[in-house]
């Protein structure tokens, strides 16, 4: 008899036979991705029942870091004027005259302080609340939210587009110790003419009858298998089966990635860049089950430490205010608005100064960053910089207390700690000096 912990011994096993008969049609990244996120069985197909708004949640992630005096805390030093807002009192970078007329459903907290001043780390840093540790990994906001909300609807409950470009950036959207069933699900450009999900399209040739043929094909083998061996991992074989064929045979699962169904004028106001459509890809996967989306279609051109003027100017703003104040309208439109967290960052701010070659630099000691939706009250101004946006003036904001505020949004207990395999107690929301985050007053 086969050993159960062998896949290779000699004999067409059931697992051979779902490999070539069936699963093999569905192709290799979906059928592994539900293989290892597994059925998360103790979570009702809506999630547990909550009071809290927020169901969902859009991270805009701007890699590289934008510059907060040139974005959402305008100051002197910057070389873009201030703009007012349909808030009074609240006046942002003339780079954002769309956003502005959100501002209502946004709030900006101007005193941010993290503890990383490179990339890597930075990003790190701001995905998971906690510095770079070479003995321990740490999950991601977005797989704690998975693990915490579970499923809605058959949608994998995160999901990143495009994918991430470099391994070890990619590492740092993951679900570390908490398992792969908790790792986001990585999509490509939905920008690209031929966009798609490869593994929910069934080839030309195999139909649904077909598959579904097969299917109970599969329960006379499975039936007369199991009467000569019977393995415990076949019951998980059953469950990451019936995922993968529910996912494929879902019209609405299907429709849900599908963004050519987006009318045309809806995609054009989005923008049809990378960026643009990712967050109009993220729409569409919220209002279909999913629970975190990572919109990051800049691939780090945030990074300005030459040309910023020009760089902001000419590339990098127009495509975040055209798809940030779009993305508000349409949630709004929906009615999606007071279920869905949307936040903008990158891993840092810029430096006060200008460098010689007119860029500026990485910043970590005081920077920005925009949220609204799910709760979270808008209109509002958190803490404040000095006059350069140099350092924080007045009530300093942790990545823990972000994280904090957003689990409050949820109604998940941000007081929650893991326990990592290594026997350390790890929190959710772990603030500077390892202390506890809490919520933002004036937030949730």
């Amino acid at each position: 008899m086969k050993s159960p912990g062998c896949s290779h011994c000699a004999g067409p096993g059931r697992r051979d036979f779902l490999r070539v008969g069936s699963l093999s049609l569905l192709g290799v990244g979906l059928s592994q991705y539900l293989e290892l996120r597994s059925a998360m069985a103790t979570v009702s197909k809506d999630g547990p029942a909550r009071q809290a708004k927020a169901q969902a949640c859009i991270l805009l992630m701007l890699e590289g870091g934008p510059g907060q005096m040139d974005t959402w805390d305008p100051k002197p030093n910057s070389n873009f004027k201030p703009i007012s807002t349909n808030v009074a009192g609240i006046r942002i970078s003339e780079l954002f005259p769309q956003v502005a007329r959100h501002m209502d459903k946004l709030s900006i907290i101007r005193s941010m302080v993290t503890e990383e001043v490179d990339h890597p780390q930075g990003t790190h840093y701001v995905l998971t609340g906690h510095r770079p540790n070479a003995a321990m990994q740490f999950p991601s906001l977005g797989s704690i939210i998975a693990k915490e909300m579970g499923p809605r609807r058959s949608l994998p409950p995160y999901v990143i587009a495009p994918d991430i470009t470099t391994e070890q950036h990619r590492n740092y959207y993951r679900s570390a110790f908490l398992g792969p069933k908790y790792d986001p699900l990585r999509l490509g450009d939905p920008n690209q003419p031929d966009f798609r999900v490869a593994d929910l399209n069934l080839p030309k040739s195999i139909s649904v009858e077909r598959i579904e043929e097969r299917r109970s094909f599969l329960k006379v083998w499975d039936t007369l298998y199991r009467q000569k061996e019977e393995i415990a991992e076949y019951g998980n074989l059953d469950s990451f089966t019936d995922q993968a064929l529910q996912m494929i045979l879902s019209p609405d699962v299907r429709n849900a990635f599908d963004i050519s169904q987006e009318p045309d004028r809806l995609r054009d106001m989005y923008g049809r860049h990378p960026f643009g459509q990712s967050v109009l890809l993220a729409r569409r996967l919220v209002e279909s089950g999913t629970r975190f989306v990572t919109a990051a279609g800049y691939k780090a051109s945030w990074d300005t430490h030459s040309n910023n003027d020009q760089s902001l100017r000419d590339k990098l703003a127009p495509p975040l205010d055209q798809a940030l104040s779009t993305l508000m309208w349409d949630l709004d439109q929906r009615g999606m608005l007071e279920s869905t967290i949307v936040i903008a960052m990158g891993e840092f701010g810029r430096t006060p100064h200008i460098n010689p070659i007119l860029g500026r630099d990485h910043w970590p000691h005081c920077w920005s960053l925009i949220l609204g939706g799910g709760g979270i009250q808008g209109g509002q101004i958190i803490g404040a910089s000095d006059d350069r946006g140099a350092y924080v003036a007045d009530r300093k904001v942790t990545m823990g207390d972000v994280f904090a505020t957003l689990y409050k949004a949820f109604g998940i207990d941000w007081t929650k700690t893991y326990m990592h395999p290594i026997g350390r107690p790890v929190k959710i929301a772990n603030s500077i000096d390892d202390e506890q985050g809490v919520p933002i007053s004036g937030l949730v």
